[in-house]
């Protein structure tokens, strides 16, 4: 676990969800490099930099939602959505091959039944499924993937993004696409996990009238 976090605190932030994911950043820094999911210099703030990042997202999401992650990748935020959250049905969306076999192993390796991998571009499963949620994390700017997002929303469906702290930027480009999709303001929320770790921006955009 990162130097600077003290155990306690992390188990007690992720309660009854922490067993499997500390088995999932176990698997993460032991594979993660090898298999190209995480750069080496990434390993020693694994926790804060990957793992609270990404749960940072789950209270934005409600409970019982149906979620599809776009470009998973490693699992982040998806695997930790679907830890944290085992009402939800969580799609992970991954187009590299071997990104899904790890994505499949971890998905048989915390046991988890609320998980579903799909292989491929998010624009091909445009009119395959709706989701209540769709989510991503450092994967595009705002307007190119809410072109990619927007049709896999249910009607009454949000994204909850992770992004970065200049997301306030990608904005305007992105408003004609908001705007054909019906979708609202965009809210820039800082999303606080640990006291000791720096709050993660996350920004959601709903359906108007929702």
């Amino acid at each position: 676990m990162d130097t600077h976090l003290q155990r306690d605190d992390v188990e007690r932030y992720f309660g009854a969800s922490f067993e499997r994911i500390e088995k999932f950043a176990t698997n993460l820094a032991h594979e993660g490099e090898k298999r190209g999911l995480i750069g080496p210099r990434e390993l020693d703030r694994l926790w804060d930099r990957h793992i609270l990042n990404s749960a940072a997202v789950v209270p934005f999401i409600p409970e019982g939602s149906s979620v599809a992650d776009l470009g998973s990748g490693a699992g982040l935020p998806g695997l930790v959505i679907a830890c944290m959250r085992p009402e939800a049905h969580v799609r992970l969306v991954e187009p590299m091959e071997r990104r899904c076999v790890w994505l499949e192993e971890m998905v048989e390796t915390l046991d988890l039944d609320n998980v579903e991998v799909l292989r491929g571009r998010a624009e091909e499963f445009h009119g395959a499924f709706t989701v209540d949620v769709v989510t991503a994390r450092a994967v595009a700017a705002l307007d190119k993937l809410s072109r990619w997002a927007l049709p896999l929303l249910e009607p009454q469906g949000m994204l909850v993004l992770l992004k970065g702290r200049n997301v306030a930027a990608e904005v305007d480009p992105a408003r004609k696409v908001f705007r054909k999709y019906s979708m609202g303001e965009p809210v820039i929320s800082s999303a606080p996990t640990l006291e000791q770790v720096e709050p993660t921006t996350v920004v959601t955009v709903a359906r108007q009238g929702v």
